[in-house]
């Protein structure tokens, strides 16, 4: 879960490679550090931020070198535990994102045969690994040093007096970029936007020699051509843009990311995905995910059954891969905003071991998800830079709603009326985000308390659980999302004063029940904040604070409400003054299990 790169050519390497790692800090990271080579290896690496390293930097010679942004998982955040990690020599240097699984047999063997470790990291068995096997052929010692290796990995190694980098993947993200008597490397596109928008993407098993001037991959020891790819994300998009926050700028995007995401199927006048066939014997659907894609995922079980009128279960895909039943007649769909999602790349491999029909859902062309999977939905969210997802979950759904709609088992009059509606909801979210300075100052209210209740029905009810999820993990208050019925069966025991509730009252069959259940709450003496329709005067007056959203067909409800939900959490965390586009603790891609 950490940003890797590295650079060889005819510039000096250390801004390079300081830039490319800023480009990456959305990444989250918690100590960061770069090696460069000449004719020798110098390392520099700190538990700092990249703007407070390139001010501490010593001037570093040399135009080959790696650099590493790290997100803790073997020892804690430290100088030691910071990559790069060095063999005994001090000529190898290797940055790994990933987890090695039998790093601890390896380490024992290789403190056995006399090598001294100085870090806690599974990371630091590779250098030492190399320098075992080295008898100098390079590629020979890195060869025989990955098949020692369990787990994952995406690495690159920096040897002194190498002209030239190498570097390999299994189950972790890379990418070459490709420039003019110069090349890239890293774990995402956006490190290397600055320089060129020409990649390779590395795939399982595969090894690259990387010089200034020529690449060469082979996968399991065969030499293969791997495609080269046009980047269409500008270096404008990974830019602010005038905005404070990364975030502000991509909850402000959804009307465009509606648009282009529609567009790119409704122009094509056919469905997003072959849903269902005729003759279907499909038993079982499914819908896996993670964080903020799982709540995407249970927006489309509600979407799924109300218009096509089949069940669907949904799962975790970290749970999935643990306990998850399936077979060949499952249906499933995994959704993945990277696309390089440890746990939903896993669960892709074990539905496709089982013979499952397969669409995935992502946000990033060529991503490893897509590669593996049947069919592919792409979301048109454009490069999304903040850790908290906004406009990546505003165009799962929509992904969701195109997916589903050309199967719904409706009239034709109502499929039109709704599509009709679906064409019109940019409109409708910009309204929610014309509603900005009222939504700012309740986040001010709310930012004075230090617990939280979300609650909704039906098919808001996953809104509860993500309005909690990005109020938690920006502004630090601890939130819960609940069903509304639900909070009689235990937590009322935390209401009071003290406690706010945020109450979705949605325009359907459960808006009653909603009613009831705010008044349940303010029994108990906690202030309500109510998102409800516009001229909803009744949930107005139930309510301490009201945020009110434009009507639309109660199917579409979440994509007005989330816009809503968004704004509250980021305004909030903005006056407690938290770093927003980079929580602590949280990485953007989760490339570990």
């Amino acid at each position: 879960m950490c940003g890797i790169v590295g650079y060889i050519g005819e510039r000096q390497a250390q801004p390079i490679l300081l830039n490319c790692l800023q480009k990456l800090e959305y990444r989250g990271y918690d100590s960061c550090g770069i090696a460069v080579s000449q004719s020798n290896i110098q390392v520099y690496k700190d538990i700092i931020r990249i703007k407070e390293m390139e001010k501490a930097l010593p001037k570093i010679e040399g135009m080959a070198g790696v650099g590493h942004t790290r997100w803790a998982t073997h020892g804690g955040p430290s100088k030691a535990n910071a990559h790069p990690h060095c063999d005994c020599t001090g000529k190898i240097a290797v940055v790994h994102n990933g987890v090695i699984t039998n790093y601890h047999k390896l380490r024992q063997q290789l403190v056995s045969e006399g090598h001294n470790f100085s870090s806690q990291t599974d990371s630091e068995v590779i250098p030492h690994l190399v320098e075992k096997y080295f008898d100098g052929d390079l590629e020979k010692a890195i060869y025989l040093a990955l098949r020692d290796v369990e787990g994952s990995y995406a690495i690159i190694i920096l040897a002194a007096g190498e002209h030239r980098l190498i570097a390999a993947r299994k189950d972790s993200p890379l990418i070459i970029g490709i420039g003019d008597r110069e090349n890239f490397i890293a774990s995402d596109v956006p490190a290397v936007l600055d320089y060129t928008s020409r990649v390779i993407y590395l795939e399982d098993g595969d090894t690259a020699v990387i010089a200034k001037d020529n690449i060469k991959v082979k996968s399991n020891g065969t030499g293969v051509d791997r495609k080269e790819h046009k980047i269409l994300w500008s270096v404008e998009d990974a830019q602010k843009a005038g905005y404070e926050h990364f975030m502000l700028k991509e909850i402000h995007e959804q009307p465009k990311v509606i648009r282009d995401t529609l567009s790119e199927y409704i122009s094509a006048g056919a469905p997003a995905a072959n849903l269902m066939t005729p003759g279907d014997t499909l038993e079982d659907w499914l819908i896996l995910a993670c964080g903020t894609s799982y709540h995407a995922a249970l927006i489309g079980k509600y979407i799924i059954e109300e218009l096509v009128r089949i069940p669907v279960r949904v799962e975790l895909a970290s749970e999935f891969n643990y306990w998850g039943q399936t077979s060949a007649k499952t249906r499933a769909i995994v959704i993945t905003q990277s696309g390089e999602t440890a746990d939903a790349i896993r669960a892709i491999k074990r539905l496709k071991e089982k013979g499952c029909q397969l669409i995935t859902i992502t946000n990033v062309v060529d991503s490893t998800a897509s590669r593996l999977t049947d069919q592919v939905v792409y979301t048109r969210a454009g490069l999304e830079i903040s850790v908290p997802a906004t406009k990546s979950f505003m165009a799962q759904l929509i992904a969701l709603y195109w997916l589903v709609l050309p199967y719904a088992r409706i009239d034709n009059r109502r499929k039109d009326s709704l599509i009709t509606e679906l064409r019109q909801l940019p409109g409708k979210v910009q309204q929610v985000l014309d509603n900005e300075a009222v939504i700012a100052e309740y986040g001010r209210e709310l930012s004075k308390y230090e617990n939280a209740f979300f609650i909704g029905r039906g098919i808001n009810f996953p809104l509860s659980l993500e309005g909690a999820l990005k109020l938690k993990e920006i502004s630090y208050i601890h939130a819960e999302g609940y069903a509304a019925g639900e909070l009689k069966h235990g937590p009322f025991a935390l209401l009071s004063g003290d406690t706010p509730v945020i109450a979705i009252a949605a325009q359907d069959n459960t808006y009653e029940a909603m009613l009831t259940n705010i008044k349940e709450v303010k029994a108990r003496q906690s202030p309500v904040m109510a998102l409800i329709v516009e001229g909803d005067d009744v949930g107005r007056d139930l309510a301490d604070w009201a945020i009110a959203v434009p009507e639309v067909h109660p199917i579409f409800s979440p994509l007005i409400n989330v816009v809503a939900l968004q704004l509250l959490a980021y305004y909030t965390a903005k006056h407690r003054g938290c770093p927003i586009d980079f929580p602590r603790n949280l990485a953007k891609s989760v490339t570990v299990e």
